[in-house]
């Protein structure tokens, strides 16, 4: 299943390094696509969208919608 979402407070590479760490630390599985200047984060899993805006939440971002 592909995940897309919009993190608002992604503001360069380095946070975009975070989620991605983030995300693939508790999900090895996933792949991780992240538009910095979009700020949108897409992910391939199987996990549910909430459990992936959880991870991202507990990395210290935000998550719109």
């Amino acid at each position: 299943m592909t995940i897309t979402l919009k993190v608002p407070s992604i503001a360069c590479g380095a946070c975009a390094n975070t989620i991605t760490k983030a995300i693939e630390g508790q999900k090895p599985d996933a792949k991780v696509s992240i538009d910095v200047e979009s700020k949108m984060v897409t992910v391939e899993t199987e996990a549910s969208e909430e459990i992936i805006k959880e991870i991202i939440t507990a990395a210290g971002h935000t998550v719109e919608g």
